[in-house]
């Protein structure tokens, strides 16, 4: 609020965050995701131990293009999450606090998640 009573118009779209800020939107983003994509996993997982039937039903389910897509994101949400976490869990002991070690951090998973996400899904559909 502005001292004269009226809203202050905040446009999200023209602030910049510093690069650790969006590695931890990312890291929020990517457990929200994991936490929703848990029935899911129940639900593939069951299907899949229903014998032979039920186990070609649920491949069948995951070689469809938009279930690939999403397991394309959801495994790039797993590691982001994991490698962020790491991070986190090594700022709580207090390594990497000074300025330019959280920014090659930040950089390092915003880089590596990806990466291991191609070269990891590379692996399993080929």
């Amino acid at each position: 609020m502005r001292r004269d009573g009226r809203p202050v118009f905040l446009n999200l779209f023209q602030i910049r965050l510093p690069i650790p800020g969006v590695v931890s939107i990312a890291h929020r983003i990517s457990g929200v995701l994991l936490f929703l994509s848990i029935p899911l996993f129940l639900l593939l997982f069951q299907r899949s131990l229903q014998g032979q039937a039920g186990f070609e039903q649920a491949l069948g389910w995951l070689r469809n293009p938009a279930v690939m897509l999403l397991t394309l994101i959801l495994v790039w949400s797993l590691l982001h999450h994991w490698l962020a976490g790491i991070r986190y869990l090594l700022i709580d002991v207090d390594v990497g606090l000074e300025r330019q070690i959280a920014r090659r951090t930040a950089w390092t998973v915003l880089v590596l998640a990806p990466l291991l996400t191609i070269i990891l899904l590379g692996v399993l559909w080929l």
